[in-house]
């Protein structure tokens, strides 16, 4: 009896050790940018949402990046040649195109015309996945669930409401790391992970204001070791989807999709730790006294 209840006790002990390993060591933030494309692409209340912003930009998109190619890749091109093996100088300027052209999107368009939609993408799958009662926090919403779709239950947005709000610093950082572009096999992947780490915690800045987080509070929920580079992975995956042409306008707004998805994943966490300390106290030493 007594070897019986100390080896469950030991499973026990050793199933939560593995448990909070996993959850402070691995993260799954990365495929959430991809749960996003799948949710979106499934949830039709979101596709109107598509109509009066993607088409125009994609076209605008799509013309910026081919004056680049056509003005710009051969002479980054040639420049590349001088250090670099053959095949790598194409491949490095071919991303170095596309990253400057992400960038002068970004400046020209993405903060005026794309950041609110994101804002009512991230809203509504947050009320879709019944966490209204995070949106409530900034922005009414209608308790008509059986007659209105999430999206439309949204009030209108409240006054400086914010997907990823506007960085100088972010964009300063950019440009000073764009040559690390010109190094050989490295550089690209280098350039992607840092930009990646500043863009995280930016991208996911409307959870932060639906929780009402101070600065002090933002700066300390992010700065843990597991959310810093839980962000960073969300934010590199973000950073390569923008290079994808034609699509990069599309990957914006699935993407807020995806960061909501994430947000309630969050959310669980930390619910589930709320709960941890009564389940995870020692069960009081086994006796053989009646």
């Amino acid at each position: 009896m007594s070897n019986e209840a100390a080896r469950r006790g030991g499973d026990k002990d050793r199933n939560g050790a593995i448990r909070r390993f996993a959850r402070a060591n691995f993260s799954p933030s990365f495929i959430y940018p991809f749960k996003g494309m799948w949710y979106f692409a499934t949830h039709r209340f979101l596709h109107p949402l598509l109509r009066s912003r993607l088409v125009p930009l994609t076209l605008l998109s799509t013309c910026i990046l081919a004056i680049l190619f056509l003005t710009a890749y051969l002479p980054v091109v040639a420049f590349l040649a001088l250090f670099h093996y053959k095949g790598s100088a194409w491949v490095n300027a071919t991303f170095f195109i596309l990253e400057v052209g992400s960038l002068i999107i970004q400046l020209m368009f993405e903060a005026l015309l794309v950041d609110h939609t994101q804002v009512d993408i991230f809203d509504a799958v947050l009320v879709a996945e019944g966490y209204e009662r995070l949106v409530k926090h900034r922005r009414d919403v209608s308790d008509d669930a059986e007659e209105l779709d999430p999206y439309q239950r949204l009030a209108p947005r409240e006054k400086g409401a914010q997907f990823a709000p506007f960085s100088v610093r972010q964009i300063v950082e950019t440009v000073a790391l764009l040559p690390l572009n010109f190094v050989p096999f490295v550089g690209v992947p280098l350039y992607l992970l840092l930009t990646g780490y500043r863009a995280g915690p930016l991208i996911n800045w409307r959870y932060f204001q639906l929780k009402q987080f101070t600065k002090k509070q933002r700066n300390e929920f992010i700065k843990t070791k597991k959310r810093r580079w839980e962000y960073t992975w969300i934010g590199t995956v973000y950073m390569i989807l923008e290079l994808v042409p034609v699509f990069a306008m599309l990957f914006l707004l699935t993407l807020a999709a995806g960061n909501a998805l994430w947000a309630i994943r969050v959310e669980r966490e930390l619910h589930e730790r709320e709960d941890e300390p009564a389940d995870s106290e020692d069960p009081p030493a086994y006796t053989d006294d009646p």
